[in-house]
């Protein structure tokens, strides 16, 4: 799996073992063997997933858990020795996604890791996706459907349909779209505006109505 870990556990032994079973199914693995390291390579490396021993030198887990949620939503699993109720609900109170006991599993424990990401990913995919009109659009996979097919746009026809959904009922003139989708610096005129609107409505088949023209100022996209 194509995933970064950040790995926060002072004791080494530990640590090279997960490290290992976590390789072995295609994870990049960076280590930090107390708080203050994980804070700073969590700070320094883009990482997918935190696995945060709750017993740590320097700054114990729940802190580290605490600071991290401050600055990002990163999966979080957190392996402890303490297995009393409350230390689990505060963890998860903190923000933690799962909890393991030690002694555990290392196979369990690249499997809810991968529980985890998979329903991070789901949790992403679904927000960044909004349906308007038949016409589905996710901005994160930069894809556009209409009923579950495909729609094979470009990246400029893609952007184009995104700013007139994005302002939906605002008539917008041929030089707003030229700025925003072109950029300032665009050396050209209205009919490349024009040129791709024809094309985007051809892709988008009957809902090509939702655009609509208006004569001599641009183009409105109409519920």
């Amino acid at each position: 799996m194509n995933a970064t870990v950040l790995l926060i556990e002072d004791e080494k032994r530990l640590r090279d073992i997960v490290k290992a079973y976590f390789e072995k199914d295609l994870f990049n693995v960076i280590e930090a063997a107390d708080g203050e390291e994980g804070l700073r390579k969590f700070n320094d490396n883009q990482v997918d997933l935190i696995i945060l021993d709750l017993m740590l030198p320097k700054v114990d887990g729940l802190e580290v858990c605490k600071l991290v949620r401050q600055k990002s939503n990163i999966p979080i699993i957190m392996m402890t020795a303490r297995s009393e109720e409350e230390d689990q609900l505060l963890g998860f109170d903190l923000g933690a996604d799962e909890y393991v006991t030690k002694p555990f599993s290392p196979k369990i424990l690249v499997a809810k890791a991968k529980s985890v990401l998979r329903r991070s990913i789901d949790t992403k995919e679904e927000a960044d996706t909004r349906t308007i009109c038949g016409i589905t659009i996710n901005s994160s996979s930069r894809t556009a459907y209409i009923n579950e097919e495909l729609l094979q746009l470009t990246h400029k026809e893609f952007e184009l349909l995104c700013y007139l959904i994005d302002n939906k009922g605002i008539v917008l003139t041929r030089d707003q779209l030229l700025n925003n989708i072109w950029g300032y610096d665009y050396v050209g005129d209205g009919r490349t505006v024009d040129t791709h609107i024809k094309k985007l409505r051809h892709k988008l088949g009957d809902k090509a109505k939702h655009i609509s023209t208006v004569i001599r100022v641009g183009y409105k996209f109409e519920e």
